[in-house]
């Protein structure tokens, strides 16, 4: 076997309220979105800087409160971009995680999670 691809479902229950977080304020894109006719919930792909992650408003496509562990490169650069936009709902700081990184964690407003971490570079 060999593994190509990590996809992470996460729950939302409200389309506007996931646009307006993920797309206005952390600036995913939206690759694609299906709904089976108007009257029924929507599935969608967003995608980052090379992380994509579904977001399904169908019951039982995952569990309000996950949480989303991302190595990156740029975190610090991130985190200032995201609050200059003034998210009323979210203000991330910089935390030094016990596993030697640098971590920005965000919190959708369906509860799930995720924590953004770049590597602290050790000085010699």
């Amino acid at each position: 076997m060999t593994i190509i691809k990590a996809i992470p479902i996460l729950r939302i229950f409200d389309y506007k309220k996931a646009i307006e977080f993920y797309i206005d304020w952390l600036g995913f894109k939206i690759n694609w979105e299906h709904t089976f006719d108007d009257n029924t919930p929507v599935y969608l792909e967003i995608e980052k800087d090379g992380l994509i992650i579904h977001l399904s408003e169908h019951h039982g496509d995952g569990t309000p409160g996950t949480n989303v562990f991302v190595w990156c490169n740029g975190v610090e650069e991130f985190q200032k971009e995201i609050i200059n936009k003034k998210y009323k709902y979210n203000k991330p700081g910089l935390e030094k995680t016990f596993y030697g990184s640098l971590a920005v964690k965000v919190i959708d407003p369906f509860h799930n999670q995720i924590i953004f971490n770049e590597k602290i570079k050790e000085s010699k």
